[in-house]
């Protein structure tokens, strides 16, 4: 099961997913991002040390470094 949350200002669910990506300088690194859909690539849970919150002004969540 997906990592998932509601928006509040939308109402719309969005789900958690994660991939490996290659800057420019040859350097793999790990994004996450939310969708409305899951895929193959949804993760069950948030990564260590991250917590979720949402943009304002769109209503899209977005996950953070913990404070």
């Amino acid at each position: 099961m997906a990592y998932s949350v509601k928006s509040k200002k939308s109402g719309k669910t969005y789900f958690l997913h994660t991939k490996e990506v290659e800057l420019a300088a040859g350097r793999k690194q790990r994004i996450y991002y939310f969708a409305g859909e899951a895929a193959d690539n949804a993760i069950a849970a948030l990564p260590a040390g991250y917590e979720v919150m949402e943009n304002e002004r769109t209503g899209l969540p977005m996950l953070r470094k913990k404070k």
